[in-house]
């Protein structure tokens, strides 16, 4: 006996419910656009992954720090830093449709030096930094789903910082490839490729935790 395949609805009206939605259907950002749910989610490759609850206080500080002194450095330049809730669509192109688009992710924290890149929207395109503060429900999807997903679609530099440790670990984008790594810890200064001449303390990143 031939199994039957079912089939999934992709949904042409806001979608109100995570619930009704299909867990193995393909979803565009034109569908995630309809979502009017107050779970958060992300898409890669189509696929949906619900994101984590509201992040724990260490995380909350790791950021704030992270964002004050990035803030501080790209203040008059060119760059520019976000921090999530904020969407970052990875199109094959910038004039691919959002019917034809199927990554869309909430980094922690990303740098965007492009205009061109950046819309009412959020980010379109690979933002050139990226950071990702690790937790216990998103390490997994942080150090292999998102680590593929920045690395095809070239962001030069993909910040992992591992609050429990204390540690910065920085991939550098070598010819396609995060073939090239640092980690940062205790009195180090972090050096970025991206952000030239940025002195970031480690122990101001993790002040507070």
């Amino acid at each position: 006996m031939v199994k039957k395949v079912k089939e999934y609805r992709i949904h042409d009206q806001p979608v109100e419910d995570i619930s009704v939605l299909e867990p193995e259907a393909t979803y565009s950002y034109a569908d995630y656009l309809k979502w009017n749910f107050e779970e958060r989610v992300e898409l890669i490759k189509g696929k949906l992954f619900k994101m984590s609850p509201a992040p724990g206080r260490g995380h909350q500080e790791v950021n704030r720090n992270l964002m004050i002194e990035l803030g501080s450095f790209l203040k008059g330049k060119l760059c520019k830093v976000y921090s999530a809730p904020f969407d970052v669509r990875f199109p094959h192109s910038r004039k691919t449709s959002d019917k034809e688009t199927y990554t869309v992710v909430q980094p922690d924290i990303c740098v965007v030096c492009d205009p061109e890149n950046l819309d009412d929207a959020g980010c379109k395109g690979a933002p050139d930094l990226i950071v990702e503060i690790l937790s216990p429900s998103t390490s997994n999807k942080d150090l292999n789903d998102k680590f593929k997903l920045y690395e095809e679609y070239g962001v030069k530099e993909y910040w992992v910082v591992y609050p429990s440790e204390k540690i910065i670990e920085i991939f550098y984008l070598v010819e396609g490839k995060y073939s090239r790594s640092e980690r940062y810890a205790d009195t180090d200064l972090v050096n970025s490729y991206v952000l030239n001449g940025l002195n970031l303390s480690v122990q101001e990143v993790f002040e507070g935790i």
